[in-house]
């Protein structure tokens, strides 16, 4: 059946582009017959602006994916900040004494451990990337959809109706086009908000990420181009709310108390935003016509910075398993590939999930008992090798069943 589009993108956030981009650059079809939809594109950053709240750890996976998107020449311009090594220590433990677990890019022979990049920089590259390739962009919402044995349908804001092989939803933890097609999820709230801002701390971030466990839930200090550090601060929704309205010279004293003063003397440097938490997983990631990606399939607490990676190996994925489809001989949009990628995906993000739910239930609350388990349980993996192992590599994603474009020397050749 002759359709408007191959592909249809509803979510031009940083999974959705990053998936036209890799299925224009694996040749999966042509870029004139993809369409992405957004009613709010990215924008190109003002040259001026100061540094994003919303930063993210890129991972080493993620940055192959994005070698292989032609866009990380790019980010690498920009204010984007390596880091080295990562400390992490619980409340009850200093953040020199024997609870510690260090991390160091060393112990595995990598560079670094990830790179801390600003969001919307990251958004603007992949979604201009795409864009520049020839993919259609419609500046619309999409309000409903339809999904047929040989095709299905998104409906625009503005009336219009499109078609297409394939639907792809990448537009959020929110999904619309997830409910419409009638896909439940399950997760919970953690009762729990993000606080994220900017400070300057007297003594050098040194290239390090920390993150401190607190009682009411993480609290993390990650390394900037500019030497400040983003702080990106787990707890309640009421003292979220209070850190927000309290004066700069307050904060910064209470920003010294949650790290136990580990850069030293804390100065506000940016605004003060929150946003709360939650963990959602959908119970199906396909129908026939339709597949999800990135946060529309899952979203995830934020204290491992695994968020956005877990999506740019969702659309990798996504793209490797309708390349090889086509190879052998499937139709864009046939269920038995997308049923493949979703055992494949959902194991993967389920193992995420389940590991950074368990530590943030054990981390965050005031149990003593459980203060010495985890100070022990933190000293003890620091001493285990292969344990300590394991963890650098999920946390590099180099880790698990990856996609061609995750792997090493992920340089766009890898769809060939």
């Amino acid at each position: 059946m002759k359709t408007d589009f191959d592909i249809v993108i509803v979510g031009a956030g940083m999974v959705g582009a990053c998936a036209a981009t890799l299925l224009v650059k694996s040749a999966v079809c042509p870029a004139s017959r993809i369409a992405l939809i957004d009613a709010r594109p990215p924008a190109a950053p003002p040259a001026e602006a100061d540094v994003d709240l919303r930063v993210s750890a890129i991972s080493r996976g993620s940055e192959r994916i994005l070698t292989a998107c032609a866009v990380w020449d790019e980010i690498r311009k920009g204010r984007i900040h390596p880091y080295q090594r990562m400390h992490v220590w619980d409340a009850s433990s200093a953040p020199d004494g024997q609870g510690v677990l260090h991390f160091d890019a060393a112990e595995v022979g990598e560079p670094n451990l990830g790179y801390i990049v600003e969001n919307r920089r990251l958004q603007w590259h992949l979604f201009d990337t795409a864009s520049r390739a020839g993919i259609n962009v419609f500046r619309q919402t999409a309000t409903a959809l339809e999904l047929g044995e040989s095709s299905a349908s998104v409906t625009l804001s503005e009336g219009r109706r499109i078609s297409a092989a394939l639907v792809i939803a990448a537009d959020g933890a929110d999904s619309p086009l997830r409910t419409l097609a009638g896909i439940d999820t399950k997760g919970w709230g953690y009762a729990q908000e993000a606080l994220v801002t900017h400070v300057r701390t007297e003594l050098s971030h040194a290239d390090t990420a920390r993150q401190r466990f607190l009682e009411t839930g993480p609290i993390a200090l990650l390394p900037l181009a500019d030497g400040r550090s983003s702080i990106v601060w787990s707890t309640t929704p009421e003292q979220a709310q209070a850190m927000r309205e309290i004066d700069a010279e307050d904060f910064a004293h209470a920003v010294e108390r949650a790290t136990d003063r580990v850069l030293g003397a804390v100065t506000l440097a940016a605004e003060r935003a929150s946003f709360p938490l939650r963990l959602i997983h959908a119970v199906d990631y396909t129908r026939p016509r339709l597949v999800l990606i990135g946060d529309a399939a899952h979203a995830v607490h934020p204290l491992a910075g695994l968020g956005v990676n877990l999506g740019f190996l969702d659309a990798a994925a996504l793209a490797e398993t309708l390349l090889d489809a086509r190879d052998a001989g499937a139709q864009l949009g046939d269920l038995k590939p997308l049923r493949r990628y979703e055992r494949w995906r959902k194991s993967e993000n389920l193992t995420a999930m389940g590991m950074l739910d368990g530590i943030n239930r054990l981390f965050s609350n005031s149990s003593a008992a459980l203060a010495s388990v985890r100070r022990i349980g933190l000293g003890a993996v620091d001493r285990l090798s292969p344990v300590k192992t394991f963890f650098i590599r999920r946390a590099l994603g180099t880790a698990g069943e990856l996609p061609r474009a995750a792997r090493k020397n992920g340089d766009g050749s890898i769809f060939l």
